[in-house]
């Protein structure tokens, strides 16, 4: 069953890459890397990554796959996204940003019980798992990175409310892993959608609408636009998955 949801959303989000890049564009080159979250409205032009690239005229390149987790051990499958590492090819990239982990928690835990499966994507003091090593390599690298948190729905239900308690740590652990390098930054959205507003969520209350969409992709870009390099770089220890 699990297969099927999953092979469902690779099928429904996934954007072969050649379609993904940007031509002739002299702002940012950036790379957008996660699940959902960025890759809902690709097929329709809707998507965060489409809406940035066009607010920020950068170079981008969208790798983001529905149903990517970090926490990803099929092989095949895992290297052409679904695990959100393979997502990151190295490049003279000046941003990556980055989404994922609400899949980990919520089909991969059912958000109960899920300290283990959180600490292995990151430590409590954000210094080590999967997204800190992998938030060093692109440090490393020379991009600065852009750490994405999930959507809320204040005042009214959906399907993954009771995961709020795992998303409310899961960003404070970014914000922590944020801390330690002035060229990593976390932006959380728990603070986007107004009280009883459903026009930002698609009908499932997961996935962003197209307002929704527009709405990130404006706060990233605020981010961007606003950044500069940054010299120092985290040494943060990576995870197996």
């Amino acid at each position: 069953m699990l297969a099927r949801v999953l092979t469902a959303f690779f099928l429904l989000f996934a954007v072969p890459a050649g379609l993904a890049h940007a031509g002739g564009q002299a702002g940012p080159r950036i790379l957008v890397m996660g699940d959902s979250l960025f890759a809902m409205h690709k097929l329709a032009g809707g998507s965060v990554g489409t809406r940035l690239r066009s607010a920020l005229g950068a170079h981008l390149v969208d790798n983001s796959i529905g149903g990517a987790r970090y926490l990803y051990r099929l092989p095949i499958s895992g290297a052409l996204g679904m695990n959100i590492a393979k997502q990151y090819h190295g490049g003279d990239w000046d941003w990556v940003v980055l989404a994922g982990g609400g899949n980990d928690l919520w089909l991969g835990c059912g958000c109960n019980r899920c300290e283990r499966k959180m600490d292995r994507m990151i430590s409590e003091d954000g210094r080590r798992g999967v997204i800190p090593g992998l938030a060093s390599r692109m440090r490393r690298d020379g991009a600065q990175v852009l750490l994405v948190g999930y959507m809320r729905t204040p005042g009214s239900g959906s399907p993954i409310e009771h995961c709020a308690d795992e998303g409310d740590a899961l960003d404070a652990r970014l914000a922590r892993l944020a801390g330690l390098d002035a060229g990593v930054h976390f932006l959380p959205l728990a603070d986007m959608v107004p009280h009883g507003d459903l026009s930002y969520h698609a009908a499932d209350r997961i996935h962003p609408s197209f307002k929704g969409s527009r709405a990130i992709a404006d706060r990233i870009a605020r981010v961007i636009a606003g950044g500069s390099r940054a010299p120092q770089v985290s040494r943060n220890a990576g995870g197996a998955d």
